[in-house]
């Protein structure tokens, strides 16, 4: 009987610890380290954006980490969606990354820092029912992610934190 008591005020012990050593409710956590597959920044062209003029390009600028293999995809995606959620689009672009040892993806010599490559996505203005997007403001959310070839299928080796966006169109 006595084990069992000692057993009850040890696990109670070592709950009150952990409580008290939990950080308080809402309270917020130190910023996670931003991974090395980086979206730096997103451009729009032409902005405003009129569907019936021509499509829309994202632009979007991407830091790959230094090392990179010869069997490395960089997928970029964007979703496109209305306030609603009425209106939606999904765009996305998959290419090779990659180079020999002593050059960067880029073509830079190794060591030279950290590679930049542009992905351009482009929306034809259309929304998942192939109808021409209303006027209004639509939201984007543009996503990175490395993956890497396996023997099936690619498998996903990093993403980038998303960037997000509106666009506002005429």
């Amino acid at each position: 009987m006595r084990d069992f008591s000692y057993c009850v005020v040890a696990g109670s012990l070592a709950l009150a610890a952990a409580l008290l050593s939990a950080p308080p409710a809402g309270a917020k956590r130190p910023p996670a380290h931003e991974p090395d597959l980086r979206i730096v920044h997103v451009t729009l062209s032409p902005e405003p954006y009129e569907p019936q003029q021509g499509a829309l390009q994202l632009t979007v600028q991407i830091e790959l980490p230094e090392h990179l293999d010869g069997t490395t995809l960089l997928e970029v995606s964007s979703l496109i969606n209305s306030t609603s959620k009425r209106s939606m689009r999904f765009l996305t672009s998959r290419q090779p990354v990659g180079a020999p040892p002593d050059q960067t993806a880029t073509g830079r010599p190794a060591g030279q820092g950290k590679p930049k490559v542009a992905v351009v996505l482009v929306w034809d203005g259309t929304d998942q029912s192939k109808e021409f997007a209303r006027s209004g403001r639509y939201h984007y959310e543009v996503r990175a992610k490395l993956l890497t070839v396996g023997e099936k299928s690619p498998r996903t080796l990093m993403t980038s934190w998303p960037k997000r966006g509106a666009i506002e169109i005429r």
